[in-house]
């Protein structure tokens, strides 16, 4: 069915999508839920009304993320090259020949899977991803990423990352969610204590790496899709994680800001508490 979806008319590929994140609004609710906690503790200035209605558009965008899914995995990124516009691609540039490895950092969108697909039109990279617990749809989900990346790597492979970096090749990293207290720091994320991984500023201090950040957005009016690659990140690593993990949430609300339906706010962002499960907002 996926590979039947990635092969329709990308009118009607967007309208499926558009109805799969309709259908998940009205039905999904615990999903809803957690949607609704994050967008009231992240934008406490919006007006009930206004909540809802980001709340509505965050699942059309979630849907059409399902279907943008299927197209990675399923076709080939130069069909899509005519509905990519690229900006900051000299600073992408710049930083591999250093040679010293570039860390690209990025968020979970509702664009993330396809953001890496569309990445093969500029460059070549290495990931890092966080196995399914379903047979089937792990591998679905390793074949379709290993047809475009040279090296996937599970998010627990530290060496396999670190050896990406070393021999001077682009890694993709996302530090936007909650694994826990582990390996965390809690610094702010809209205001609020969020658990946030330290491993970035480590994976970066390795090789010396350029680290930069790699924005992936879906048109307004779904035509196509930008991308965006920040400056190099100046004096980061700092030396101290939690100045750093602050650096990296600032980054992704930034980037957040500008398309603010099409971030992952179904994931439960402010899971993990310093207080413990009993401070939990969900």
């Amino acid at each position: 069915m996926m590979w039947t979806v990635a092969h329709l008319p990308y009118a009607l590929q967007i309208r499926i999508g558009q109805a799969l994140g309709l259908l998940s609004y009205y039905f999904a609710r615990s999903r809803r839920h957690i949607c609704e906690v994050n967008l009231r503790l992240c934008f406490p200035e919006l007006s009930a009304k206004q909540q809802r209605k980001l709340v509505r558009k965050t699942f059309l965008s979630n849907g059409i993320g399902l279907i943008e899914v299927a197209i990675s995995w399923y076709r080939d990124p130069e069909d899509y090259r005519s509905r990519t516009t690229v900006t900051g691609l000299e600073n992408l540039q710049a930083a591999i020949a250093r040679g010293k490895g570039v860390l690209l950092l990025c968020a979970h969108f509702s664009t993330l899977e396809f953001g890496g697909f569309l990445f093969n039109l500029v460059g070549d990279m290495d990931i890092t991803y966080r196995p399914n617990k379903n047979p089937l749809f792990q591998a679905a989900m390793f074949n379709g990423r290993i047809r475009h990346f040279r090296h996937v790597y599970d998010r627990k492979d530290v060496r396999g990352a670190i050896r990406s970096l070393k021999s001077g090749r682009i890694l993709w990293y996302a530090p936007d969610q909650d694994y826990g207290a582990k390996h965390s720091v809690f610094v702010p994320f809209f205001g609020n204590q969020a658990a946030t991984i330290t491993a970035t500023s480590r994976f970066a201090k390795v090789n010396n790496s350029a680290v930069l950040f790699y924005s992936h957005y879906r048109n307004g009016d779904n035509s196509g899709y930008h991308l965006e690659f920040s400056p190099p990140l100046q004096g980061f690593p700092s030396g101290n994680e939690e100045a750093d993990a602050i650096t990296t949430n600032q980054l992704v609300e930034q980037a957040i800001l500008k398309q603010p339906d099409q971030y992952l706010w179904l994931h439960k962002r402010f899971k993990t508490q310093a207080e413990g499960q009993s401070a939990r907002p969900y």
